[in-house]
């Protein structure tokens, strides 16, 4: 028409009026589109939009997007997802922390006879009332209470628990085998008082040899007896006996050999007489075989003793605790009971006493053998063997001074004896010993698996 104003196709103004228009017959209304201008956009009720943008030449340009589809957001690209940290995520704990140690330790739980036998292989083997803790019980014996309960025997029968440990008895075959080495000593000093000359010689020769038969009976039975054993020898069986003769003749023969060699001599054999020139000390040794029953005796008391203990504790710390003054209780009874033998055998064999010498091998021996006992055997040997060594060493440098150029070899063992007399050689390397002993055997017989009833081993 003329005058009319004609509207170009992409104008806003025809296309507002060609949405507005009503639809004909058989067509789909459309619906007003999201308009977004520059970086606005304007919503329409269809969700569809129409996206209006200008062209080079200034003029704007229509592109109509899909009604379902939703526009390319116009942010920055989306972070990757965070990928979680296994190992800063915490550990659940296990909902039952006792069924690995009962794994681990199924042959000792199986085979034992009560949960005091558990509590004492579980301290064996580095378990204590703070680990306990870890698996929910307050200490070691509430711990082993539990293995025990979970555990089947290995019997055809479940044994029930013993409320208390069994107490070891007195038997007539250690309580009667115990004085017997004593007896032998005694009737081989006599012997050697009565006789002279060659005569003298055999009858101390044939008491030696009986001594030591009575000794070994009397060590393979009772307290003293290493507890499960093994029947064939062992190396350390063999050492540990060399090192126990070598302290025990020193003991007889030891003093005079020293004096002899410090003077020049010596110059014949022992003959056995006190009064010859390589005098033996009797009494000493004597009192020294005589106190194996009453440290047979000791031993039984701080077995039992610690049994009781160990069935009334409830923690390892308490046990110790206990156990400790039991300990050194017995070790002075010994002491006491050996002082007194010396005493009365240098008072009937008109002999010095020797109480510093033959106290520190006394409470050497007894010490070591309780260690052995209770199958700690490591300590002993070394510290036996050291004792032995040294003095066989006070012996051996008197006679290498001897040589040219090497008196001064000689030199300490002149400046001790000369200030404290030959007895000072066993009394100290002895002591220490002992000494050292003591502190290993209060650590190690205060523990509750060196009181187990069958052994735990070392």
């Amino acid at each position: 028409m003329p005058g009319a104003e004609v509207l170009p196709t992409n104008s806003p103004a025809n296309a507002s009026s060609s949405v507005n228009a009503s639809p004909r017959a058989g067509e789909t209304p459309l619906s007003w589109p999201d308009v977004s201008i520059g970086s606005r956009s304007v919503p329409g009720p269809s969700g569809s939009g129409v996206v209006l943008s200008k062209s080079r030449a200034g003029e704007p340009r229509t592109s109509v997007a899909p009604v379902n589809e939703a526009p390319a957001p116009a942010s920055r690209p989306p972070a990757p997802m965070p990928v979680p940290d296994r190992r800063a995520a915490p550990r659940r704990p296990s909902g039952d922390p006792v069924k690995a140690l009962l794994h681990r330790h199924r042959d000792l739980c199986e085979q034992a006879v009560d949960a005091l036998e558990i509590a004492a292989g579980l301290e064996a083997q580095g378990i204590t009332d703070r680990t306990a803790a870890r698996f929910r019980h307050r200490d070691v014996f509430s711990l082993a209470e539990e293995l025990y309960a979970r555990v089947p025997r290995t019997g055809e029968s479940r044994a029930e628990p013993k409320p208390a440990l069994p107490v070891p008895r007195i038997r007539a075959a250690w309580a009667l085998s115990s004085p017997l080495p004593g007896i032998a000593a005694a009737a081989t000093a006599a012997g050697t008082r009565v006789t002279h000359g060659q005569p003298r010689l055999l009858v101390a020769a044939a008491g030696i040899v009986v001594i030591a038969l009575a000794a070994r009976a009397a060590l393979r039975t009772g307290p003293l007896a290493v507890r499960n054993g093994p029947r064939r020898p062992r190396p350390w069986q063999g050492s540990l006996v060399a090192w126990t003769l070598w302290l025990l003749g020193y003991a007889l023969f030891g003093d005079g050999l020293l004096h002899d060699v410090l003077t020049g001599g010596p110059d014949t054999l022992p003959d056995g007489a006190p009064g010859g020139e390589w005098p033996t000390a009797t009494a000493p040794a004597l009192a020294l075989t005589l106190a194996l029953a009453p440290a047979a005796w000791c031993a039984h008391l701080l077995a039992a003793g610690a049994r009781r203990r160990l069935a009334g504790s409830r923690g390892l710390g308490d046990f110790t605790a206990a156990a400790r003054p039991l300990l050194l209780g017995t070790f002075a009874l010994f002491l006491g009971a050996l002082t007194a033998l010396l005493l009365a055998c240098g008072r009937v064999l008109g002999e010095p006493a020797a109480l510093p010498q033959a106290l520190t091998l006394g409470a050497l021996l007894l010490l070591a053998r309780l260690l052995i006992a209770h199958r700690h055997r490591r300590a002993p040997a070394l510290v036996l063997g050291t004792a032995a060594v040294t003095e066989a060493v006070a012996l051996a440098l008197p006679l290498a001074g001897r040589l040219p150029h090497c008196h001064l070899l000689a030199l300490p063992v002149r400046t001790l004896t000369d200030t404290l007399g030959e007895p000072a050689v066993p009394a100290l390397a002895c002591g220490t010993a002992a000494l050292a002993l003591l502190l290993h055997a209060g650590r190690t017989l205060t523990r509750a698996s060196a009181h187990a009833p069958t052994g735990a081993p070392e």
